[in-house]
């Protein structure tokens, strides 16, 4: 086993990219710090373990401390034995508030929804409006 290891290579060994090349891309973009420095890394910057890696996958911060090494691409079920997650649940709450907002307001071109998103919003306003708020607001009403 390496005493130390490229981070993109291992940030792509440990899944958090699906191919290095793309891990590379999120170095050189800043996307990647280390520990409490805020700078990001370069691509060839080498990890140790006991590091605490910040990745910045918008729109959250992923946290993983290093616990070993390898250069080599692993299966799922060995991950946690070379990395630890730390993300805060907070985290995971502000993607789940992403993707439920992410077909209440479509941007221009994406075309109709799925029958699947047509489903969740329906969910959605249905518990809305079990909550008391009133979709049926009509805007062209003439105040008289």
């Amino acid at each position: 086993m390496a005493d130390e290891v490229r981070i993109d290579k291992w940030l792509w060994a440990m899944r958090v990219f699906k191919t290095r090349t793309i891990a590379t891309d999120a170095c050189k973009k800043g996307r990647v710090t280390v520990g409490d420095n805020p700078n990001p890394v370069k691509p060839s910057r080498t990890v140790t373990v006991g590091e605490i890696i910040h990745v910045r996958k918008p729109p959250i911060t992923f946290t993983f401390r290093v616990k070993a090494l390898t250069q080599n691409r692993l299966g799922a079920k060995l991950l946690p034995d070379y990395m630890e997650n730390l993300t805060p649940q907070s985290e995971y709450d502000l993607l789940e508030v992403v993707k439920i907002s992410g077909f209440i307001d479509r941007q221009k071109g994406l075309g109709r929804p799925t029958k699947r998103e047509g489903r969740q919003l329906s969910q959605f306003t249905q518990s809305m409006a079990d909550d008391g708020w009133d979709f049926d607001f009509d805007f062209d009403e003439d105040d008289e």
